[in-house]
């Protein structure tokens, strides 16, 4: 993984640990806790952790659901932008 790739995974932790202290429907906030420790997890993990555990990161994402708050809708959104750039990114590079 390249610097460009690394900075993704920072963005998406970034991202969900923006909805820690934001009042979120408690199921989704179950799901963007579990993605978060994923994703800071992700951060210095090799290249094939990444490539297996990102998968797991967007369906915590999708579980979420409506987190029945309009800021934390948004970095959700940007949250699963970023997981689908990484997923992309390996996927990507697998096939190099």
């Amino acid at each position: 993984m390249d610097e460009n790739d690394r900075a993704l995974l920072d963005s998406l932790h970034r991202e969900l640990a923006a909805t820690e202290e934001l009042p979120t429907a408690r199921e989704a906030s179950a799901w963007l806790g579990e993605a978060q420790a994923v994703a800071a997890d992700l951060r210095e993990a090799p290249e094939p952790v990444v490539a297996e555990r990102i998968g797991h990161v967007r369906q915590l994402l999708e579980a979420a659901g409506d987190p029945g708050n309009e800021a934390v809708a948004e970095h959700l959104e940007r949250a699963r932008e970023l997981a689908a750039a990484v997923a992309g990114a390996v996927d990507a590079q697998s096939r190099s």
